[in-house]
């Protein structure tokens, strides 16, 4: 029967335009805020916005100077920590990557739907976080930030199976 689990593209990487776009939106939102958008922050969420699908760190590491020069990884990190405290940016522990936020609000639940066969990653709306929510203030918790992670097929390598 062989492997079922072909590399086949979704959507693919956003446009240029679409980038630039997402970019000036969250610098308006983070300097709306009172902090600042550094050089090394807008780089690490062009790159994720660009690539349109998770990357991992060290990727974003390599890929982070314009001229080819890979960044110092505590450059990265710092910015990675920033973009994800502002909701600009998701880390997926399961598959240690991160990935730009695809709804641009700042306090949010996060689910992702991540295939185990191609890889592809999708952000979903979680209501079942508002039930999280309620049990942690029952509970006097106050969360922070939840990321859910589901693991499975994607309709494409469902059909190919």
């Amino acid at each position: 029967m062989g492997d079922a689990c072909h590399h086949h593209h979704h959507d693919g990487p956003p446009s240029a335009a679409t980038v630039a776009s997402a970019l000036a939106a969250a610098d308006a939102r983070v300097t709306g805020e009172g902090e600042r958008m550094t050089a090394a922050r807008l780089r690490v969420l062009e790159l994720l916005l660009s690539a349109g699908e998770p990357v991992k760190a060290y990727d974003l590491i390599a890929r982070f100077g314009e001229d080819g020069q890979p960044a110092k990884p505590p450059t990265v990190y710092r910015a990675l920590e920033f973009l994800e405290r502002k909701g600009l940016a998701h880390r997926i522990a399961s598959i240690s990557a991160y990935v730009a936020c695809s709804s641009g609000k700042a306090d949010h639940a996060a689910a992702f739907l991540i295939c185990d066969c191609c890889g592809a990653t999708e952000e979903v709306s979680a209501s079942l976080a508002e039930g999280l929510d309620s049990a942690a203030a029952k509970a006097g918790y106050a969360i922070e930030r939840t990321t859910i992670e589901a693991h499975g097929r994607c309709p494409a390598c469902r059909v190919a199976a």
